[in-house]
């Protein structure tokens, strides 16, 4: 049959397998996760020492290789600690934030739209302007050449476009405004 493979680093492997193993169930508790910490820093290293990099100390190598994959474990293991949420009571499940409650989508829709419309009321000129300037972010000069008009016209739409968002939120808000005839 012919000589069975030998892996060019056999003998470190023989050398330091079980004081590793050891090592890591002292570390990780579970002999079978220790087992598969040394064989992926056993992995490592021959992926280094393939990579024709030169290992000068391969038990330091081995060790620090083995820590590393500990804290990796460690870490992803905190990460999946958790309770089943559907385990959970209606009364223990997490909320969602306040911006994300339905009440509060349904609102943003509403003042989505109303503002939206606000614009949408606003002559054409005026409507370009102010969403050139709020949406584009588009300066009054580059505006003013864009719409072939002066900076000081450019000025008055935008001005006009604010005015009528302000009195939109004041309408969301409850609050009177020059648009509802009342005074305030």
């Amino acid at each position: 049959m012919g000589t069975p493979f030998q892996w060019p680093w056999t003998p470190v492997v023989a050398r330091y397998y079980r004081e590793l193993l050891n090592f890591c169930t002292r570390m990780v508790k579970d002999r079978d996760a220790a087992a598969d910490v040394v064989q992926e820093s056993y992995a490592r290293l021959l992926a280094i020492q393939q990579s024709s990099a030169s290992i000068a100390e391969p038990r330091a190598l081995l060790y620090q290789t083995a820590r590393r994959i500990m804290v990796d474990l460690y870490r992803s293991d905190r990460v999946r600690e958790h309770a089943d949420i559907d385990a959970l009571t209606e009364a223990e499940q997490p909320e969602l934030p306040a911006h994300q409650q339905p009440d509060a989508m349904v609102a943003s829709m509403r003042a989505i739209e109303a503002y939206a419309a606000a614009i949408e009321t606003l002559p054409p000129r005026c409507r370009e302007a102010f969403i050139l300037h709020t949406f584009d972010g588009l300066p009054y000069a580059q505006i003013a050449e864009h719409m072939g008009t002066s900076v000081s016209m450019v000025e008055k739409h935008i001005a006009r476009g604010r005015l009528a968002c302000r009195d939109c939120e004041r309408q969301l808000l409850g609050h009177p405004g020059p648009q509802d005839g009342r005074t305030g």
